[in-house]
Parts: C-alpha cells; sequence; structure tokens
C-alpha cells in the first residue's frame, strides 16, 4: 500500500479547506507507518513512555471517535482501546496488537467521522456534549481541534519513525 498525501487547495472555501488539512494530517500518519512490521510498529520510543506509531493510530481512533461520534452526534460509543480502568490503553500495545486491526478500526472511524460531519454546516453546535466540561462547540472547532491533534502527533510520528528505521520525511 503506497499513501497519497493530497495537500489541499490553496484557494478553496473554508469548509474544503479545513476538511482538506484533516484529510492531509490522516494521510501523513499512515504513511509513517506504511512499510513496517507489527512489531516495529508496536515499538516505544523510549522508556517509561509508551509511545508507538501503532498506539497513536489506536489513539487517533479513539480521538475521531470521541469527537465526531460522541461530542458531535452525541452517539452513545463506549471506547474501543482503553477503559476506565486503563485510560491509556490505546497506546498499551502487546504482541496481541496487529496493525490491520488497528489501521481498520481507525479507518472505520474517519468513515464515520466523514458521515456524521456531513449533516452539519461549519457553524452547527454539536448535538452532544464533552464528557468532562460539558461543552457544546461548533463543527469549525472540531475541524480545528482534530487538524491540531494531528499534527501533534504526526509530529510525534517523524521521531518514532526516524528510531525505528531512520526514514525521515516531512
Amino acid at each position: 500500500m503506497t499513501t497519497q498525501r493530497t495537500e489541499p487547495s490553496t484557494t478553496a472555501d473554508e469548509r474544503t479547506m479545513l476538511e482538506g488539512w484533516l484529510d492531509y494530517h490522516r494521510q501523513t500518519l499512515a504513511w509513517k507507518c506504511e512499510g513496517l512490521t507489527d512489531a516495529q510498529l508496536r515499538t516505544a520510543s523510549v522508556e517509561p513512555s509508551m509511545l508507538s506509531l501503532m498506539g497513536l493510530v489506536r489513539h487517533m481512533a479513539e480521538v475521531e471517535r470521541s469527537w465526531f461520534r460522541r461530542v458531535l452526534a452525541d452517539e452513545d460509543a463506549g471506547p474501543i482501546f482503553y477503559s476506565e480502568d486503563d485510560l491509556d490503553g490505546d497506546f498499551r500495545t502487546t504482541e496481541a496488537d496487529t496493525w490491520q486491526e488497528a489501521y481498520g478500526t481507525w479507518q472505520a472511524e474517519i468513515a464515520k467521522a466523514r458521515e456524521n460531519t456531513a449533516r452539519f454546516g461549519l457553524d452547527d453546535i454539536t448535538v452532544g456534549k464533552h464528557r468532562r466540561t460539558g461543552e457544546r462547540y461548533n463543527l469549525r472547532w472540531l475541524y480545528t481541534h482534530m487538524i491540531e491533534e494531528y499534527a501533534r502527533h504526526n509530529g510525534h510520528a517523524d521521531l518514532l519513525r526516524e528510531r525505528i528505521d531512520g526514514a525521515a520525511g516531512d
């Protein structure tokens, strides 16, 4: 599989640009994981950190689910990889965890996010609320936050990939 990254148009309307940058960052994370074995994808950065590329993908599946299902659409979508007893479960990988499962789950959450966001305008307020703060958001805020979340974690992915096999790039 070769991940194609597409930068958004420099003259697009606001929604197209926000969705374009979000997709670009989603593609970047997939690209950073490309061509590695499950064991390499589970490789933690450096002790005591659990941070790994597979953990980042699992985390982003949880983040997509949280913002675009629970908060945006008020769906009753529980956690996938973490629990109340293990809030870092998305980052805690074992030899039983596979790229196929992590990637498939992440892509399913992205597909559901696209389905849910299609029903909202940028200024529409979320149906659900943030589970800790009780706040509501407009879709524009969610897109901007998700771009920031991916961009930050893609920086982590750059360092993780370089540590694993020396590959570096934008």
